[in-house]
């Protein structure tokens, strides 16, 4: 499936939002404009990244139907239908497809889980009520299912899957994985959901990355898969260093954890940068403020990607205006 055109850097997109929590449609069509300028092969929009654990399903629709016309066929769209049992994964498949995405992504069920044969029998039924190109997402830290790789080969063979998005954490898995559908013809397009071990995923086989950190640095993303595709491996490495360097946003946040911590680092940056207005997230979570930000802030400018006497952005909005999350 060489000729696929799920492949190469495919980045889950951020979704910014105004100071009162509403959807920030500015803000959504300049950072797609700008991944797409720097040359992604295509954009993920409703996965982690995109917060959809904390959308309802109007919210969901109102972003497939913006971003769907703002990327206007310029790279193919992929839209999680992610949700905790199978008939609801349908529906969403269902409303996603009205919409003209390219592809859809799926996780496992949850909440009320069942073993590897409810699992595939999970993904074979979403086979049944779609034509459209499917992923299935293996993220167990948020499903609480590992996806097995010789399953997911079954799969795609039998035509039910056309590739995995993989955010286990499991590179032995992974490359199971990359080795199995290696042998069984290359059913399946291979996605890393790293950010910091993107290097040796291309090295194993990979067919591409879904990094949310491109959402901050496309350009090296884009880079490094080209130089992948050359065979620069030493090209390759150096802008993995430089990616891993500036994954460090997410670390040693203090304010809070999961989400919070990732995504709001993501959305922090991405503000400070000027692509975003806010770095407002979804209720529950608060948006990062004071040391947080000054963090981000030094780790930007250590990555070049804001200049060294740039000032710091001051919000003009509460991290929390419902619930007031205390220091």
């Amino acid at each position: 499936m060489t000729d696929s055109p799920f492949r190469g850097v495919i980045p889950p997109v951020v979704i910014p939002l105004t100071e009162k929590r509403q959807l920030d449609l500015e803000a959504l069509e300049r950072s797609i404009n700008r991944m797409i300028d720097a040359g992604v092969d295509g954009l993920f929009f409703l996965g982690s990244s995109g917060e959809v654990a904390f959308l309802t399903d109007a919210q969901r629709y109102h972003v497939l139907q913006e971003a769907v016309a703002m990327v206007h066929g310029r790279v193919p769209v992929l839209a999680g239908i992610i949700d905790m049992e199978t008939l609801r994964v349908v529906d969403q498949a269902k409303r996603a497809s009205g919409y003209g995405v390219d592809a859809l992504v799926a996780t496992a069920p949850f909440y009320a889980l069942g073993g590897p044969k409810e699992v595939e029998r999970h993904f074979r039924a979403i086979r049944e009520h779609t034509d459209l190109p499917l992923f299935a997402y293996d993220l167990p830290v948020c499903v609480h299912t590992k996806l097995d790789p010789t399953m997911l080969v079954r799969l795609g063979k039998d035509g039910v899957l056309q590739g995995v998005k993989d955010s286990s954490g499991d590179d032995v898995s992974f490359r199971w994985l990359l080795l199995e559908n290696e042998d069984a013809g290359h059913p399946l397009q291979l996605l890393t959901g790293h950010e910091v071990c993107v290097d040796g995923a291309y090295l194993a086989g990979a067919d591409g990355a879904v990094p949310g950190l491109a959402n901050l640095d496309p350009a090296s993303y884009v880079e490094q898969w080209r130089a992948a595709q050359a065979g620069d491996w030493e090209r390759v490495r150096d802008i993995q260093n430089h990616l891993a360097r500036l994954m460090f946003v997410t670390r040693e946040v203090k304010a809070t954890v999961g989400f919070g911590a990732g995504v709001g680092a993501f959305k922090t940056a991405l503000w400070q940068m000027g692509v975003f207005n806010t770095n407002q997230m979804r209720e529950p979570v608060c948006a990062l403020e004071g040391e947080d930000v000054d963090h981000i802030v030094t780790v930007l400018k250590q990555a070049g990607l804001m200049d060294a006497d740039a000032p710091t952005r001051e919000s003009t909005w509460s991290a929390c205006p419902v619930f007031g999350c205390s220091k």
